[in-house]
């Protein structure tokens, strides 16, 4: 009976050191979760802070005039898209500065609510994906703007990914804009279904057999 008493003990341990066990991988697994998430946040900003570098050496080239002219066709660019998905209170500013000699530049998402206005940077401006939105449209604004013109397609890796479901369909109606507008084809990886679903063609590159393996869509069209 002491041995039965013994091994019931074990066993009653034994549970216990199990669901502690489990505790701490759902823990572990939280932590590494956000690690990823953390990591994710952090590429996305360095790449949109790389960005706004680029669009500021440009504005410091230019001289005067045509640095005035850059910024007008940047800041019109990026409203029109702010306000084509997000709706007509938003505009995208960009305030020119001179520190020691240097010209500077600052860029600013203008909201207007209940007649007060609020300025803030795009990094620090509301959720639903404003930032990607601003990345996309002064990527665009930048292909635009440098002469001689560069020709060929726009290639987007996915784009929109962090704007929430309720902006994605006039995200894709701002695409397509954009494509008739400056007569370019876009061509992008997503894993986004209602980009998929939009697209004149869409390939799916699905694993089978461990290789990937390519499968054509089939054309709005129907052809």
């Amino acid at each position: 009976m002491e041995s039965i008493a013994a091994l019931e003990e074990l066993e009653k341990e034994l549970q216990v050191a199990q669901n502690e066990l489990a505790r701490r991988k759902g823990i572990r697994d939280r932590i590494l979760q956000q690690k990823r998430e953390i990591e994710e946040k952090w590429h996305q900003l360095n790449q949109e802070r790389e960005l706004l570098e680029k669009v500021q050496i440009l504005l410091q080239k230019s001289s005067d005039h045509a640095r005035e002219q850059a910024k007008m066709q940047l800041e019109t660019l990026v409203t029109k898209a702010l306000q084509y998905i997000f709706g007509p209170m938003f505009r995208f500013e960009i305030e020119l500065a001179d520190h020691g000699g240097s010209p500077t530049a600052e860029f600013y998402v203008v909201t207007e609510w209940d007649g007060k206005i609020i300025r803030n940077r795009p990094q620090d401006s509301r959720g639903g994906g404003v930032v990607d939105i601003i990345s996309l449209a002064l990527r665009l604004a930048l292909l635009e703007t440098i002469r001689p013109r560069l020709k060929g397609p726009v290639i987007l890796d996915e784009p929109g990914k962090h704007v929430s479901e309720d902006f994605v369909v006039p995200m894709i109606e701002f695409l397509k804009s954009i494509c008739e507008t400056f007569d370019r084809q876009v061509i992008m990886v997503t894993h986004n279904t209602h980009l998929t679903e939009s697209a004149d063609q869409a390939f799916f590159v699905r694993l089978t057999g461990g290789k990937s393996e390519i499968v054509r869509g089939p054309r709005l069209d129907n052809r």
